[in-house]
């Protein structure tokens, strides 16, 4: 939401800040992820694990990995350029990692769910409930979102044909 008395620069500060603390709440669960992931390859049950069980847990360990990367990155980038007159390039840079990270997270998430459900059912069943799982993220975290973004960027258009405020519409390259 825009407040209509920011300046550009209080609303880069305003969108760093919120960025920063929507990605405490990602890393938390992809750092518990995976500690839990990284646990279970220490166990007897890994172990007896089959290819197949390995594989995956493998491979879910390297998307839990790049989450971490991806959702930690825009700390660093903000600390590494703080006072530099990058908050622009830190938002815009910072948005496209936490978005990449939460779909390794996803896919971590599901990697998870397939390990667990085939250890637990195995057969076709893991397959068809790790795909719910994974329809169910790719809903709620991309498709509806960007859906809800275009009908209502649609709606606003219609509505006013520009800003608000009687400005012209904001490309898709600036900032919210």
């Amino acid at each position: 939401m825009n407040h209509p008395n920011e300046t550009r620069q209080q609303r880069l500060t305003r969108n760093v800040a919120e960025l920063l603390q929507e990605l405490r709440v990602a890393q938390a669960g992809v750092q518990i992820l995976f500690g839990f992931l990284l646990a279970v390859s220490f166990t007897d049950a890994y172990q007896r694990g089959t290819d197949f069980q390995q594989g995956v847990h493998l491979v879910t360990v390297l998307f839990a990995v790049a989450a971490v990367a991806l959702l930690t990155a825009p700390a660093a980038w903000h600390r590494i350029m703080f006072r530099r007159g990058h908050r622009e390039e830190i938002v815009r840079t910072s948005n496209r990692f936490a978005v990449a990270g939460l779909a390794c997270l996803a896919a971590a998430m599901v990697g998870t769910v397939l390990l667990i459900v085939n250890v637990v059912l195995g057969g076709w069943l893991s397959v068809v409930l790790t795909a719910l799982v994974a329809i169910g993220f790719a809903l709620l975290w991309f498709i509806l979102p960007i859906w809800a973004r275009n009908r209502r960027g649609r709606r606003d258009q219609a509505d006013h044909g520009d800003g608000h405020d009687g400005t012209p519409r904001a490309s898709s390259r600036e900032l919210p």
